[in-house]
């Protein structure tokens, strides 16, 4: 087993140094506050990512930004969560596709839009999250207006709420090492994973990292307390000195390349990310079945009630589920697009052929009992 600070950190600081560019790359592209300035159009190529992994790929199917109502006009936008600078950059692409069109960009969570609710007006247009949870917050203290009808079947079912839309998806994953396992050796269910005869070596996890947390909190609201105490316990005592501890899950996909551990918990893109600099890392990524372990979040958005400008917020909400702006989520972020005729990057399943559990993805928000349960068993 390689040492475990040395060849992981100097991966993941020269490649988490090349994801900051492109997250700078994308502050810079709304620093004007205006217009696209005489700027040419954006085309395909400028919403799609330069990946290995996108080489040979097809054009996107879904609707192009040629097809949707213009925007013109200010639209103000709270983004909240750790993907912001990429977000960022792709509301600024779509801002230069257009004369007399302005973004402006506030980092701000759920907790921003709640506070200015109490205090009577919201200043954003349209509230872009990074997790349905904190989606569910704002719309269930009344703060997000319903969309409309049209746009919302845009997005399957279990991905949308009648006051917001998922715009790009994230799924849990089992990262494993290819020298050591081969995908059948990864059972179907992560309770199985307690069991050390099922990948018969060290794995690791990040349990302060929120995808984690939010991967716990489903398995509460799934299978209760009670089974999710027994599950951290028992993953705790699996053997080969218990779990690995991260502090992202960024770390844990670079540690299984590394063959520091032989698998992990992550979210899939830290896999693909890894891939994308590394196309030889022996790293590949298996999927449970119908359980937490097999959950699958989105990043989404809402349109904040009582803004002026509704018919703006939901227009650019329309960019966002374009052709375009869905080819940027799977080829740049390497999320899971949410459209139909966008395939995800690096020879994924497709979202449709992932089997997640049947959880209504708000309650993901209700994170403190999580956190409570996750240190009375010593996790956190």
């Amino acid at each position: 087993m390689r040492d475990r600070d040395t060849p992981t950190r100097r991966r993941v600081l020269a490649a988490g140094a090349a994801l900051g560019t492109a997250a700078l790359a994308g502050c810079s592209a709304l620093s004007s506050g205006g217009s696209n300035g005489g700027q040419s159009k954006p085309d395909l190529s400028d919403f799609r990512g330069s990946s290995p992994l996108v080489a040979g790929r097809p054009k996107p199917g879904g609707t192009p930004i040629a097809d949707l109502p213009d925007l013109s006009g200010d639209l103000t936008l709270y983004i909240g969560g750790g993907e912001g600078g990429l977000y960022q950059k792709l509301a600024g692409l779509i801002e230069r596709y257009y004369d007399g069109f302005t973004v402006h960009v506030r980092f701000s969570g759920a907790n921003q839009v709640l506070t200015e609710g109490k205090n009577g007006r919201v200043r954003a247009d349209v509230f872009w999250a990074n997790d349905a949870g904190s989606l569910g917050t704002v719309a269930d203290a009344g703060l997000a207006a319903d969309l409309p009808a049209d746009l919302r079947d845009l997005v399957p079912q279990n991905f949308r709420a009648p006051s917001w839309v998922g715009l790009a998806g994230r799924a849990r994953s089992i990262p494993y090492d290819t020298d050591r396992f081969s995908k059948s050796d990864v059972p179907n269910h992560v309770a199985a994973l307690t069991d050390v005869s099922n990948l018969d070596a060290k794995m690791g996890w990040a349990p302060t990292y929120p995808a984690f947390q939010s991967f716990v909190t489903a398995m509460r609201v799934l299978r209760g307390g009670d089974a999710t105490r027994a599950w951290l316990n028992g993953m705790q005592s699996r053997g080969h000195g218990g779990m690995a501890q991260y502090k992202d899950e960024w770390y844990v996909a670079n540690a299984v390349a590394d063959g520091e551990i032989a698998a992990g918990f992550a979210n899939h893109y830290y896999a693909l990310r890894v891939k994308s600099s590394r196309p030889d890392a022996p790293i590949e990524l298996a999927f449970t079945k119908n359980d937490a372990g097999a959950l699958v979040n989105v990043a989404g958005a809402a349109l904040v009630a009582g803004g002026q400008k509704q018919t703006l917020a939901a227009n650019f909400v329309r960019h966002l589920l374009s052709a375009e702006a869905q080819e940027f989520f799977a080829t740049v972020t390497f999320g899971y697009p949410v459209i139909a005729g966008v395939a995800p990057v690096g020879g994924l399943p497709t979202i449709d052929d992932l089997d997640p559990p049947a959880l209504d993805l708000t309650a993901l928000g209700d994170l403190q009992p999580t956190l409570d349960l996750m240190r009375e068993v010593g996790v956190l």
